[in-house]
């Protein structure tokens, strides 16, 4: 259900008193690793690993790649931390962000503050000492900027927030060819390119559906400030330049030719999906109608098969 009522976004008294102080032990843990939001790390594993293995042409080494994905996992967890100590005002005011550790008072807004300084910490260090200094100057520079430009900054006060903060989202690609060649290339360029154009899209068609939440929040969303239209109409061009930018690294790359051709088939999808999209906002349907979570969750699908394919025609070559 999308809100209409800014007030319908705070708990009941009854259900605040019943989820706000964790119970046991296990309950303390499970609020801290929510803390993490364990979804969008996934996401980003998802695109560090196949980057291995182009990196390697072929299986990366297993201590590397472990090394790699555990603490680029501590150092997403950390971003993910310390942006919920930031954004604990505006999760309280979201319907679909209030059920998180710090808008229910399960977590002392200090403790996730240090939490998530910790974990960053921790993930610096063991990049640095288990990989290369490269990959953890990478996973910093993306923890900072995420907490640092994109939390602190861009959200509350640009409609091209995501577009931008988006950045740090695209770093796990670097740092998984790093760890493996302690080097830059183009080839992860190409796939930070891809997963950078990806973003805005992907997080528009989110942020149709929930509008009135982050109305609520006063977050300044595209989908709050401009109309339907412009979002699909903006988030066409956007998917154009990552179907684009994903056929660039066969050249590039000199991948087989089973790259290109899932890379085109799941770019021709993405790209007639949000065609449809375009097409009942023509219709005149507005809001719910318009069912832009379909592209939302076909683009989620979209990045992970694509990724999957990097790593199986890495195999190939």
């Amino acid at each position: 259900m999308v809100l209409t009522d800014k007030q319908s976004t705070a708990p009941s008294a009854t259900e605040a008193t019943a989820i706000t102080v964790p119970r046991s032990f296990g309950d303390v843990v499970k609020a801290y690793v929510a803390l993490t939001k364990p979804r969008i790390i996934e996401l980003l594993l998802i695109t560090t690993l196949p980057v291995m293995f182009l990196a390697a042409k072929g299986l990366p080494p297993l201590w590397i790649a472990v090394c790699t994905l555990v603490f680029g996992t501590l150092s997403a967890g950390s971003a993910n931390a310390l942006n919920c100590y930031i954004d604990r005002d505006i999760d309280a005011a979201m319907r679909r962000t209030r059920r998180r550790p710090l808008a229910r008072d399960q977590v002392p807004p200090a403790n996730a503050l240090i939490f998530g300084v910790i974990l960053g910490v921790l993930s610096t260090l063991g990049l640095g000492l288990t990989v290369n200094w490269l990959a953890a100057g990478l996973s910093l520079a993306a923890n900072l900027f995420y907490v640092l430009v994109y939390s602190m900054i861009l959200k509350r006060r640009t409609s091209q927030n995501v577009v931008w903060g988006g950045i740090a989202g695209c770093m796990p690609v670097l740092i998984g060819w790093a760890g493996v060649t302690g080097s830059l290339d183009w080839a992860p360029v190409v796939l930070f390119g891809v997963v950078f154009f990806w973003t805005p899209p992907h997080t528009w068609t989110l942020a149709m559906r929930y509008k009135e939440d982050y109305a609520a929040a006063k977050v300044p969303m595209l989908p709050v400030v401009a109309t339907e239209r412009r979002v699909v109409l903006e988030s066409l061009a956007y998917t154009w330049a990552t179907v684009l930018c994903s056929l660039l690294l066969w050249p590039i790359a000199g991948t087989t030719l089973l790259y290109p051709v899932v890379a085109a088939v799941l770019g021709g999808a993405c790209l007639w999906e949000v065609y449809r999209l375009l097409g009942r906002v023509n219709a005149g349907k507005t809001g719910v109608d318009l069912r832009p979570m379909r592209f939302f969750h076909w683009s989620n699908a979209y990045l992970a098969l694509l990724f999957l394919a990097v790593a199986v025609d890495s195999m190939l070559v």
